[in-house]
């Protein structure tokens, strides 16, 4: 039998056919498993990405208080308010066909790939932007081959669910452009002080090169590098289209503004307040840290920007050459609203984070209204007599107090209340406590929004127990406020990144006292800055009606007061149980204040504090609280209760005993103040 043999040719075709086959096989298996790959990557969750954000502090007129970022300043804006001018140097110099591929580049990664092959490393890169993004938001940068394997898996997943132009923002507001600075719009707040919107078309280039290298091409850094880059960008664009010649050279040439480097590390106004700000959205509004240092929060405040940068002048005018040991606190409420509008707590941030505006000291003379307040509503008027005199007081079975004024300077005569206030008389104090009891002062304190523990004895008049000038200055803004205490507030509203309220704070408003006692009271406070009383030295710093009360202790001293729109206290003293020097470190707090309170209300004119109904205003003789006549030699304006006023005249000096006594009228050795406020409360 022949054996027919099959020729070569027949042998080879034959392979190429099944060849063939199984190459069609392959490929169809190779399209099916693609296609199942890409349906179970569009299936897929993407990998859980933390994208950080700065958290944004605003002032209460919406001007940029502090930008709270830990290192990555980022603010994400979407693609419509960034320049198109940087969108495009952008796609022109990292990824000119970004709008044309599915996120790989084949050419530019074929070419990559052949040269990392040849030279046997992995130097060559030709990510796509897709490939970047993903890179940023998921994997680290490390060049090992199973990240490349992730990031082509991502690259895909990130194309299956957005869109370019989503994809494009996102990197926008990722891609990191050095001085801490993540993204278009920290970025051009970074180097330019400006939006990302705003760029130029020569900022948006310069802004474009540094990605490559935020170092070698920064402009802060490296000049020439940055122009050099610059000018690659400008060329790339051209060439894309984008821009002309004329505009490329135009832009070349144009010399750029760069905010100054030093500006970005600049503490902001308010670090005290700002640090409070953290206490309370982390502590009492329950906000996750993370979330306020990364989330992007927007925190709108209460702080009055201009009010703010002044407290802060003004303590540096006053101690900047004093003992570098000797501290400061400044905290402003507004009366009606409740709203803290400038905070100082040391007067260096730098050097001390430590706010003493929280903390407890003595609080001495200065705590006296809150005493008198509580005696005018429990029976007592401005020209009650009390003898100043030295004095034993006994109490508790048998214990002994003995107060003494300062510098031992008594009346010894009976003096009113008014006069009490003016010259802070500590024995008339003691006796109006020992009348009503110290528990009636702890209730009265209370009230006013004190909080801190008080002892209920005698020296509590004096201001002995232990409080806070954020708790002394919220009393004096209820006074202020004609018994009508708001709770103080620093934040009005938190609203997340995408924009939902987290947190809208409202005005909690709550009578605590009586209001004809608070403007009685409040009328007396202005006699501290009268001659004669306690804070007369710094009257000639303030044009308008004020009301306060000075505190000296061995370790601190102290002014509290008010107008009708603003309540302040200024502390100062030492941190370590120093005594303040009474000449040189306790005076220093009444002008602080004053110049602070004049400085910070300057825009604002001078008002008088509203009179509720039921109180009249009548002429006495202090001398002896009698009603004044013409012909008494100085007759003091008082305000009453309507009915609570004295009915009797002063005969005293009258020329001839038998003549009927005539009340007396405004006269001109009565202030200004004086006689609009008599004026405006008369019947």
């Amino acid at each position: 039998m022949e054996v027919v043999r099959e020729t070569p040719l027949l042998r080879w075709l034959r392979v190429v056919k099944r060849s063939v086959k199984l190459g069609l096989l392959l490929f169809v298996l190779a399209i099916c498993a693609l296609f199942l790959m890409i349906l179970y990557l569009r299936s897929q969750p993407l990998p859980a990405a933390s994208i950080n954000q700065t958290s944004t502090v605003y002032a209460s007129n919406g001007e940029v208080l502090d930008t709270i970022h830990r290192g990555e300043n980022r603010i994400v804006v979407p693609l419509k308010d960034i320049s198109p001018y940087l969108v495009q140097a952008t796609l022109a110099i990292e990824d000119r066909y970004f709008y044309n591929h599915y996120g790989f580049d084949i050419k530019r990664t074929a070419m990559a790939a052949y040269i990392n092959i040849r030279d046997m490393d992995k130097s060559q890169g030709a990510s796509t932007i897709s490939q970047q993004l993903a890179r940023n938001l998921y994997l680290t940068h490390e060049k090992t081959w199973s990240r490349k394997i992730k990031e082509a898996l991502i690259t895909v997943q990130l194309e299956l669910n957005y869109s370019k132009d989503e994809i494009l923002e996102m990197y926008m507001n990722q891609i990191y452009y050095g001085e801490s600075a993540y993204g278009a719009e920290a970025a051009a707040q970074t180097y330019f002080g400006k939006s990302a919107k705003d760029l130029t078309l020569s900022e948006a280039t310069m802004l474009a090169g540094i990605p490559k290298g935020p170092t070698y091409y920064s402009p802060f850094n490296h000049y020439e590098n940055s122009r050099n880059r610059q000018k690659l960008i400008l060329d790339a664009m051209e060439r894309d289209g984008y821009i002309t010649a004329e505009q490329s050279e135009a832009a070349y040439a144009e010399t750029l503004a760069f905010k100054k480097k030093e500006q970005n590390k600049k503490t902001s106004p308010g670090p005290y307040f700002n640090d409070y700000l953290a206490t309370l959205v982390i502590e009492h509004y329950g906000i996750a840290e993370e979330l306020y240092l990364h989330g992007g929060l927007k925190i709108y405040t209460t702080l009055d920007y201009d009010m703010q940068q002044k407290a802060e002048e003004v303590i540096d005018k006053y101690l900047g050459k004093s003992n570098p040991e000797l501290q400061t606190a400044l905290v402003a409420i507004e009366p009606q609203t409740g709203q803290i509008k400038a905070m100082v707590g040391g007067r260096d941030y730098t050097k001390s984070q430590y706010n003493r505006v929280f903390s407890k000291r003595q609080p001495g003379s200065s705590f006296k209204p809150l005493l008198y307040l509580a005696a005018l509503e429990n029976g007592f008027t401005p020209i009650t007599m009390m003898k100043s005199e030295p004095t034993i007081f006994t109490y508790d079975g048998g214990k002994q107090y003995i107060p003494s004024n300062f510098g031992d300077r008594y009346a010894n005569d009976y003096i009113t209340l008014q006069r009490a206030i003016a010259t802070s008389d500590n024995i008339y104090a003691v006796k109006t406590i020992d009348q009503l009891t110290p528990g009636k002062l702890v209730e009265e304190a209370k009230k006013l929004g004190i909080t801190s523990k008080m002892q209920a004895v005698p020296s509590l008049a004096l201001g002995t127990s232990p409080v806070s000038p954020y708790e002394l200055t919220a009393a004096y803004a209820a006074i202020a406020n004609k018994g009508e205490m708001v709770k103080p507030i620093a934040i009005t509203k938190i609203v997340d990144s995408e924009g939902n309220i987290l947190v809208e704070e409202k005005s909690e408003k709550q009578q605590v006292a009586d209001p004809q006692a608070s403007f009685l009271l409040t009328h007396m406070m202005q006699s501290v800055f009268e001659p004669n009383g306690t804070a007369y030295r710094v009257a000639h710093q303030l044009n308008r009606p004020v009301a306060g009360k000075t505190g000296t202790t061995d370790y601190d001293a102290w002014l509290s007061g008010f107008t009708p729109q603003l309540a302040t206290t200024v502390w100062v003293g030492y941190d370590e149980g120093k005594k303040v020097d009474p000449i040189k470190d306790a005076r220093l707090a009444a002008p602080i204040w004053a110049d602070f309170m004049e400085s910070a209300l300057k825009d604002q004119p001078p008002t008088l504090f509203d009179v509720p109904q039921g109180i009249i205003s009548v002429y006495i003789n202090p001398e002896n609280g009698k009603l004044a006549t013409e012909h008494c030699p100085a007759p003091q304006l008082l305000y009453f209760a309507a009915g609570t006023e004295p009915t009797d005249f002063c005969t005293e000096h009258l020329p001839n005993p038998s003549d009927k006594p005539q009340p007396l009228k405004p006269t001109e050795n009565q202030s200004f103040w004086q006689r609009m406020g008599g004026w405006w409360s008369s019947p």
